[in-house]
């Protein structure tokens, strides 16, 4: 090929575009011979999703950097392969923050901090703990700029939070794999970082009650910004035991199941919306702690970076149905799966044992029940892909077979990534 003394191109056939002309023109000729091509960052989170059928790979990881950064502004706009802890690093300097809390998936893959990059991020659609009360990562997409399945720049949105043109364009493509476009630059919304943060934490493991709190707290006027039940690990030997290591703080010294809240802003108001809580969730009929600042923040960094399953070779599901259901979701679940909750009741992470594949069937039917729907994060090395990773129902699917095939003809860009034939 041509192209191939213009672009780095190693031994596996991955193409490394070092801007965004490079990786149009590679697109260009991949669908000239209709050739499918995986798309990857640095690769954080290819285990998520089907494996993509491709005899050509092109990484954007040195499509990085910071474009454009105005704090007074609001708003960030980078390349596309650029760290998120290179974005997160900016921010900080600034105290600002992308509120949606980026989920850091290098834990459980080798139980070590990898974020990867803004794309990747993107692409995903995963936020953390604030995701009840601030949106996911698709709303906090102000813009994007990046190529189609043609090998055409495609631009959508603004740079500006008041400039709202083709955000519904942003919003689809945000969560889609990478399979309708090859992102290049992207712009964020970003928020101010509040002064201080304080964990309430509830001893209590009543289904009834646990969801009864949750509902008072989304609710509540309080500004709670995560709310997040833990259970006891179950005494399957399958199961990695870490949950009392993971959540070690001086504050926190009881071994039950536990229901947390955090509250953020500076200490006046925190104090004012604990005394406030306390009062609502009647608190004082139950065995709490209070984490300070300083556990209160890697706390909910330990939630979102879902380090209770670090280095699993299990199943890891996500789960999200209405709240309304939740409490019949933890029945089901009971004590025989190593689970927590988050997003104030709507998120169930939940891990199922490779020799025990069989129950992912039954578990996805039982989302279905109650309104939900299950990703499978990571499969286990026996996982022998009976089940779908992603649930959909066949009116969705063939809305995703129109949008990609208006995106992407010749179904090019990451094949089968989400689902088979599309």
């Amino acid at each position: 090929m041509k192209i191939n003394s213009q672009i780095f191109q190693d031994s596996n056939n991955t193409y490394y575009p070092k801007d965004e002309a490079e990786a149009s023109n590679l697109i260009k000729e991949f669908y000239k011979k209709n050739l499918p091509t995986e798309i990857v960052g640095t690769n954080t989170k290819s285990f998520i999703g089907n494996t993509t059928q491709a005899s050509n790979k092109i990484s954007l990881s040195k499509l990085s950097g910071i474009i454009d950064y105005f704090p007074e502004e609001l708003y960030i706009k980078v390349k596309a392969g650029t760290p998120l802890e290179d974005v997160e690093k900016a921010l900080e300097k600034n105290n600002q923050e992308l509120a949606f809390e980026p989920i850091d998936f290098g834990f459980i893959e080798n139980g070590k901090s990898n974020k990867g990059t803004v794309a990747g991020c993107l692409s995903c659609n995963y936020a953390g703990s604030r995701r009840f009360k601030v949106g996911s990562v698709r709303d906090h997409v102000l813009g994007f700029q990046g190529i189609n399945g043609k090998g055409d720049i495609i631009k959508s949105g603004g740079t500006v939070v008041k400039n709202v043109t083709g955000y519904d364009l942003s919003k689809l493509v945000t969560g889609s794999f990478g399979t309708l476009s090859v992102l290049t630059e992207i712009t964020l919304k970003v928020l101010p970082k509040k002064s201080f943060s304080n964990t309430v934490v509830i001893d209590v493991k009543d289904d009834k009650i646990i969801y009864d709190l949750f509902d008072k707290i989304a609710g509540s006027s309080s500004e709670v910004s995560g709310a997040a039940f833990v259970p006891e690990e179950p005494k399957d030997e399958n199961y990695l035991k870490n949950r009392d290591k993971i959540f070690k703080f001086n504050d926190l010294d009881f071994k039950s199941s536990f229901l947390a809240f955090r509250v953020e802003g500076d200490k006046v108001s925190i104090n004012e919306k604990i005394k406030s809580l306390t009062k609502e969730l009647q608190l004082n009929t139950f065995k709490t702690f209070l984490l300070d600042t300083y556990q209160s923040e890697p706390f909910w960094k330990k939630i979102n970076n879902l380090e209770l399953f670090e280095n699993t070779k299990n199943n890891l599901m996500r789960i999200v149905i209405e709240p309304s259901n939740g409490s019949k979701m933890m029945k089901y679940l009971g004590n025989k799966f190593k689970y927590y909750i988050d997003w104030c009741g709507s998120l169930f992470w939940v891990e199922v044992p490779e020799k025990k594949n069989m129950k992912i069937k039954e578990i996805k039917k039982t989302t279905k029940e109650f309104g939900g729907y299950l990703t499978i994060i990571k499969t286990s090395s026996e996982y022998d892909y009976e089940e779908s990773i992603f649930t959909i129902d066949d009116v969705r699917l063939i809305i995703s077979k129109k949008i990609k095939e208006s995106f992407d003809p010749k179904r090019i860009l990451n094949p089968g990534k989400m689902y088979r034939g599309v």
